[in-house]
């Protein structure tokens, strides 16, 4: 649903904002009642205290939530699904035990890291994130210690790429808003993610997973392997898959979606015929979703292979499904919530406020972006709000690429910070890694603000020096 024309000014908007954030925290944290009840209760009193007309009242709740699921839904489920099989065969075990093996055990979250920004390039946050849960949960278990030392690392990594580099949607839509040079954007956003995740993310989360001792969760992806005792859920104890097919498997998503992009991005320059009915195929087995059920399509086929036959596969993925429902319904709530503060109109309130005090450019960019995302909780919305709001601005300055560059750079990083109640990315990463809201904020917010503020530092750094 689009914005309304605000009713109220900005001020009232944002005292209704802070109200609303404020009652959720309380509801879920001091009355204990269930995160996705209190979600659609505030969600539902937001819209009205915020003056949207009643009859839009329904539409509005419906669109934010629909749209999060539309776009999480599938991609949990199939996560999830692939995770299972990877679990149940052994297969997550001989990834992990690879990967210490070639760095170490104290290098074991730096691993993680890099490998979820190699696998971050084209992948969504969402997307990464439930591909390399079982990864991540396998690795913890083994060391023991704080989920958070092993989560942190690689769910920042994918948090950095998604915001910063291209092709991921939101600084591609700020390039281009701000008539910058998208390849330039890569090339310079790509050290910059890596040094911000470096300094904001792995250092930091160095520091979160000692203080809070958050224990792996069973109720995702089932209890450790081991032993050779019969087994319940239908697959047979056997010898586990070797480590280049586990790779293989992980790997196909990352080809298939990188396909789409790669066509995608040569069919706008104009290189690939409109009409190329084989760039279409491409572009559909590239579809996020698509490419992920394709993936667990071809585990199912390859770890299956004497180890459960395909009808015992329904009851594998049957007991994969039960738990991620109250995770999709959460998640949705949040987008919900994210989404009914967006129609309130407080997005364009805040621009129109911001937009004429006076800051240098690129200060006045991040502080947008800034308050966009804490006011509305998309990050890609912030992103391409923003970029669309100081557009006039930066050609009025005839600014050269790079420049724009560090623009677009200092807007993803604005977008990224202060991830809190309203972004549904919070609520996959509190449900994922069993962290109740209360510690969420305290280390995965934590850890989205700092990771924003090196990216954005970096980039004002370049800006004075250029």
């Amino acid at each position: 649903m689009d914005a309304i024309e605000p009713v109220y000014g900005t001020a009232t908007l944002l005292i209704i904002a802070a109200v609303a954030v404020a009652l959720l925290l309380f509801l879920i944290m001091k009355v204990k009642l269930h995160a996705f009840v209190s979600l659609v209760l505030v969600s539902l009193l937001t819209a009205v205290a915020a003056g949207i007309p009643i009859v839009d009242v329904p539409n509005a709740l419906l669109s934010g939530f629909g749209g999060t699921l539309g776009s999480v839904a599938l991609l949990v489920a199939f996560g999830v699904m692939l995770g299972r099989l990877l679990e149940l065969t052994g297969g997550a075990q001989v990834l992990a035990d690879t990967l210490i093996n070639r760095f170490g055990e104290k290098r074991a979250p730096m691993a993680l890291g890099i490998a979820a920004l190699i696998f971050g390039f084209p992948i969504f946050f969402d997307a990464g994130l439930v591909v390399f849960l079982p990864i991540i949960l396998t690795v913890a278990r083994r060391f023991g210690g704080s989920v958070l030392l092993y989560a942190l690392p690689a769910a920042g990594a994918f948090a950095s790429m998604h915001a910063i580099v291209p092709p991921h949607p939101g600084p591609v839509a700020a390039a281009d808003l701000l008539g910058g040079n998208v390849g330039l954007s890569l090339l310079f956003g790509i050290p910059v993610a890596v040094a911000a995740w470096y300094v904001g993310v792995y250092l930091v989360s160095k520091y979160l997973g000692a203080r809070f001792d958050v224990p792996v969760v069973d109720f995702l992806l089932g209890e450790v392997n081991g032993g050779t005792e019969a087994r319940t859920d239908g697959a047979t104890k056997t010898a586990p898959p070797a480590f280049g097919i586990v790779l293989g498997l992980l790997a196909l998503p990352l080809i298939l979606i990188s396909l789409n992009t790669v066509v995608g991005t040569l069919r706008t320059s104009g290189q690939i015929s409109e009409d190329a009915e084989w760039a279409d195929y491409l572009l559909l087995i590239g579809q996020t979703p698509v490419a992920l059920l394709i993936t667990v399509l071809a585990a199912i086929v390859v770890l299956g292979r004497g180890r459960f036959s395909l009808a015992d596969s329904n009851k594998i993925l049957d007991d994969s499904l039960g738990p991620i429902c109250s995770i999709i319904l959460i998640t949705g709530a949040g987008g919900m919530f994210g989404g009914v503060l967006r129609a309130s109109g407080i997005g364009q309130s805040l621009t129109d406020s911001l937009s004429g005090l006076g800051f240098s450019l690129i200060l006045q960019a991040f502080l947008i972006a800034t308050a966009l995302r804490v006011a509305q909780g998309s990050a890609t919305v912030a992103l391409t709000t923003t970029g669309g709001l100081i557009s006039a601005q930066v050609a009025a300055e005839n600014l050269g690429d790079f420049k724009i560059a560090l623009l677009v750079i200092a807007i993803a990083a604005g977008s990224t910070v202060l991830s809190h109640v309203n972004d549904s990315g919070f609520w996959l990463v509190s449900r994922f890694f069993g962290m109740d809201e209360k510690t969420t904020l305290k280390t995965w917010t934590v850890m989205e603000t700092t990771l924003g503020l090196s990216a954005f530092v970096i980039a004002l750094l370049f800006w004075v020096v250029t």
